[in-house]
């Protein structure tokens, strides 16, 4: 099965040929190496025992697969007919590839592995949102605890110095809960704090949205099979009505009374 945007498709651009043909070469590769990126990193922030040797060729790693995602950016520029309008519509990879402190962010690019996950759902719209959002949640959750220790845990004042701690602040802040018992105080942990509040928001309301769907859904199903019922058993009565009538009319009428 091709993966080529078709009709219908809410990546499909007729007029961007040369780009649908490119990304759609190109998914598959970007999200090994995504995942290889995400991988490497989180070996860089867990292994806090790695010799200088290993953390120098992980952060080359970091560096060579940030540069191919780079050069992906730039090659899809170049193919864009419209380019303002490329640059518009893909800010998230313009700001990914222009900020490398935040380069860690490109593994977000590993949703793409939910298409084929989505390709056998079928067309439940519902479906194929609760996959995108349990997906996501998981790779922004893992992701930020992985940056936020690691712009947070070599400040002397830091609260957040250990993966758990990292953990437990990313779930209060990704429900909107935030207890205040742990918190960044570095600028790069701010600025992933803030997009992580941001992020939250997006995910319950799309939560919200989801559960939602899912009790119109069952309400919906419900009503449609009690009028389904009620409209057998209006078929059933007009059938019998109709059997009784055409019995009484096969009957024969009664002579005249004697005198």
């Amino acid at each position: 099965m091709s993966d080529k945007p078709a009709p219908g498709d809410r990546r499909y651009d007729p007029l961007e040929p040369r780009l649908m043909a490119w990304e759609s070469r190109t998914d598959l590769p970007l999200t090994g190496l995504a995942l290889a990126f995400l991988a490497a990193y989180a070996w860089q922030v867990l292994d806090g025992g790695a010799s200088p040797t290993l953390r120098w060729w992980l952060e080359i790693w970091l560096w060579v697969v940030w540069g191919v995602f780079a050069v992906d950016y730039l090659v899809r520029l170049t193919l864009a007919h419209r380019k303002w309008r490329f640059v518009w519509r893909h800010l998230f990879d313009l700001a990914v590839v222009a900020l490398p402190m935040v380069r860690q962010l490109r593994a977000l690019r590993l949703i793409t592995v939910f298409k084929v996950i989505n390709r056998r759902i079928g067309n439940s719209f519902r479906g194929q949102i609760g996959v995108y959002v349990a997906g996501t949640t998981l790779m922004v959750a893992f992701g930020a605890s992985l940056a936020v220790l690691d712009a947070e845990r070599s400040h002397p004042d830091a609260s957040i110095t250990t993966f758990g701690d990292a953990l437990w602040w990313t779930l209060t802040t990704i429900s909107t809960v935030g207890y205040g018992d742990r918190y960044p105080i570095t600028v790069e942990g701010r600025l992933v704090a803030a997009a992580l509040m941001v992020g939250g928001i997006a995910l319950l309301g799309v939560v919200t949205g989801v559960i939602a769907s899912w009790f119109v859904e069952k309400i919906a199903g419900a009503e449609q099979s009690i009028e389904d019922t009620t409209r057998g058993e209006i078929s059933a009565l007009r059938a019998e009505i109709a059997a009784l009538r055409a019995d009484l009319l096969k009957q024969p009428e009664p002579g005249p009374t004697p005198r």
